[in-house]
């Protein structure tokens, strides 16, 4: 991983020596991400910024990159995995004058032209220059795993691998884009498929697009776009049998795997108890030395998480360091907005915050780690959501699912007037044929669209998000599934058959049986911190927003834009709510448009370079270790969970808008807001204590009654609690 900056003038002129100080700056601003070493260049219409980190030739792997005339300049961020197999493609007498695995880039352009991306694979955000040609090259890899920005306007453009490095240079544009911002599924998490190309939240900035090259002529700013691969079609048209699918998949994975763990330094490995990260583990165990790391929170407890990511590193015999989050440590204001400006990412969350601290306590106790292997991008390519998105419905009902998602994406941005045929209505009187005569993918295959949708969101939010939490902390993130081999073998799945390999991600499970205990093998897939426990989680940001005064808040409402777009009263009043029952609402809805007033405060006053502020974050997280889960158990608990809020001295009772109620054939039921909510066991201990309840009595003095003790009660009395369904009555 590296930093990539630079400018070019496309009018025909050279660059002044002006440009100098934003080189300067940005090779400052993108120091984190290479922290081994720095290189500027200023040449006729072009300057280069490099911020180096070293994982393979660390002595003789120094950027710029240059062909043996010096006519072709190269500066890359990622690496090529197959580069000796390229460079043993070239032309007789072709020498290589570095270690470097980018060099064989160099001479495959001068080799091939604009064809010399169509052999490659890795992850890549590059910038050539072909001074002879007077053009510039800015490209990115299949998946955008590498990350390329920049700004134009008629005299110049400005690029770099991180957004905040633009801001370097006086024209680039200081707005974040509320309007596309507001509208963006990964904001709005609206359950329709989204196909518009992924978009940066600031105004004037791009992202060079996945698997394209922009060729940029320095005489006139004439730009010519060529996309070297795509998406394949899901003809489904393969003559493989089941078997062979799986035995292809697992072999290409293990391909994979081994070239992602391959560096001349140590490798790591975040491991989070599914079976993604659990197989990349057991097939890079005979690659490298491997250290594995994993969350330890109430979530991942109680999900199982943490459990089965030490079931997992016991079976195959490496280290697993549980890096401990407790609800009772929360971030500070400093230590978000800091996390909000190396993501850029008005979608920063609790899941890039865990993983930030993650990469950070590596960096801290393991300096030898610099890259990180990571599960990720198995669930969008592999049927990874269709047991989550079926509900009971099975293969079928997740298809139907598809295909709803599908109609709102048509009915909002293609014909919306044609949405009252679908209101009020038993699914809808018109077919889907109506909406747009079958003419788009949505239509005809809603399950190559939701592939196409989640491509779309692995660029837009997964790689974004994992390449900035790493390269805060100066670690590379490899993504093994991230693979296109792998993705047009699944592709190739004829439809008839996605149900026996796709359904609950069958295909892996199926490649990795023999190499995992079978509890791992069979898990049901489970969000990294969300479904279960999400109270653990959302604990510590409610105190995050809600301390000092709400000053996170109130500092985000103060901004010009956060006065104007957001309600303050409903936001203080929706605050409020949480602080008192974190499984009231979700903290998530009220998180992103707090970054996004925080970031046009950012942006309107710079902070600074972020190597310049680690020094202020808090130590590392502790790590802990356990011989024994099932007996430590209470320990562990003790760890990461909040303490009950209630004793057996507390009174309780319902809230003021929940009711005991019996439906007509006698079930007892919790209504919410008038509605049936929860049902419960007729006759049942619980439902007897609900109804005791009444606000006058200690909940020991309940339970005294039917010879209950106050702990026995313990998990639905600090669930009740945080769904706001009780209230404890104040104490005199």
């Amino acid at each position: 991983m590296c930093g990539l900056g630079g400018v070019a003038r496309i009018d025909g002129q050279d660059l002044g020596i002006d440009a100098d100080t934003i080189l300067t700056t940005m090779a400052r601003t993108l120091a984190h991400r290479g922290p081994d070493a720095e290189e500027l260049l200023r040449q006729g219409p072009v300057g280069m910024a490099f911020t180096r980190l070293s994982l393979v030739d660390p002595e003789n792997g120094g950027q710029p990159l240059y062909s043996e005339d010096r006519s072709v300049v190269l500066i890359a961020n990622g690496e090529v995995y197959n580069h000796r197999e390229l460079a043993a493609t070239l032309p007789a007498g072709t020498r290589m004058r570095t270690g470097s695995d980018c060099e064989v880039l160099v001479h495959l352009y001068q080799h091939k032209g604009l064809d010399f991306l169509d052999d490659v694979r890795g992850m890549f955000g590059l910038v050539l220059w072909d001074r002879r040609r007077n053009v510039l090259l800015l490209a990115r890899d299949h998946f955008g795993v590498k990350p390329l920005y920049f700004t134009r306007d008629d005299r110049r453009i400005a690029f770099a691998s991180e957004i905040k490095a633009l801001f370097a240079d006086p024209a680039t544009p200081r707005r974040v884009d509320w309007d596309r911002a507001l509208v963006n599924p990964l904001m709005t998490s609206a359950p329709s498929l989204d196909l518009t190309p992924p978009a940066t939240y600031f105004e004037g900035v791009e992202s060079v697009p996945a698997a394209t090259i922009l060729e940029i002529d320095l005489r006139d700013g004439a730009t010519r776009r060529h996309s070297y691969w795509q998406l394949p079609d899901f003809d489904g048209d393969s003559t493989r049998t089941d078997e062979e699918f799986v035995a292809e998949f697992r072999e290409i994975l293990a391909d994979s795997v081994r070239a992602c763990a391959t560096a001349d330094v140590s490798i790591g490995l975040f491991l989070s108890g599914g079976v993604d990260s659990a197989a990349v583990a057991a097939l890079a165990t005979d690659t490298t030395e491997l250290q594995t790391f994993s969350v330890l929170s109430g979530s991942t407890v109680i999900n199982g998480d943490a459990e089965h990511a030490r079931i997992v590193a016991d079976k195959l015999g490496v280290a697993n360091h549980q890096i401990r989050f407790d609800a009772a440590q929360a971030p500070s204001a400093e230590e978000w907005k800091r996390l909000l400006w190396l993501t850029e990412m008005p979608t920063c969350s609790p899941e890039q915050y865990y993983k930030h601290e993650l990469h950070r306590y590596v960096r801290a106790e393991h300096p030898e780690i610099k890259g990180m292997l990571l599960g990720a991008a198995a669930d969008e390519f592999c049927g990874g959501y269709s047991s989550t998105l079926a509900g009971d419905g099975g293969w079928q009902g997740f298809e139907a699912g598809l295909a709803g998602m599908a109609r709102r994406g048509l009915l909002e941005d293609g014909r919306p007037k044609l949405g009252a045929w679908w209101e009020g209505t038993e699914g809808g009187l018109l077919t889907d044929a109506a909406l747009d005569h079958g003419r788009s993918l949505l239509a005809r295959d809603p399950y190559a669209a939701f592939v196409r949708a989640k491509m779309r969101d692995v660029e837009q939010f997964n790689c974004w998000q994992e390449d900035r939490t790493a390269a805060g902390s100066g670690t590379e993130a490899r993504v093994p599934f991230l693979d296109r081999r792998l993705v047009e073998l699944v592709a190739s799945i004829p439809a008839a058959r996605r149900e026996r390999l796709l359904w609950d991600k069958a295909i892996i499970r199926e490649a990795v049986a023999d190499l995992l205990p079978p509890e791992v093998v069979h898990r049901p897939k489970v969000p990294f911190f969300y479904g279960e426990g999400i109270q653990h989680t959302h604990r510590p940001f409610i105190e995050m927003l809600t301390r000092d005064g709400s000053a996170l808040v109130e500092e985000a409402l103060a901004t010009e834009r956060g006065r104007t777009m957001l309600d303050a009263d409903r936001v203080r009043a929706l605050l409020g709510r949480l602080a008192e029952a974190p499984l009231s609402a979700h903290v998530e809805r009220l998180i992103p448009l707090l970054n996004l007033c925080l970031l046009d405060a950012m942006v309107a006053e710079l902070p600074p370079p972020l190597v310049d502020s680690a020094a202020l974050l808090p130590a590392p997280r502790p790590v802990d270790r356990f011989t024994d889960w099932q007996a430590e158990a209470p320990r562990i608990e003790t760890l990461v969970f909040a303490p009950s809020r209630w004793t057996a001295a507390s009174v309780l009772t319902l809230a003021d808008h929940v009711a005991l109620l019996k439906d007509t054939a006698g079930t007892p039921y919790l209504a919410v807001d008038g509605s049936l909510a929860y049902e419960l066991e007729d006759g049942g201990e619980w439902t007897a204590l609900l109804h005791a309840l009444d606000g006058t009595r200690t909940l020991a003095e309940v339970c005294a009654d039917s010879g209950s003790a106050p702990e026995s009660f313990r998990q639905l009395l600090d669930d009740c609690l945080d769904l706001g369904l009780l209230r404890l009555a104040p104490t005199e």
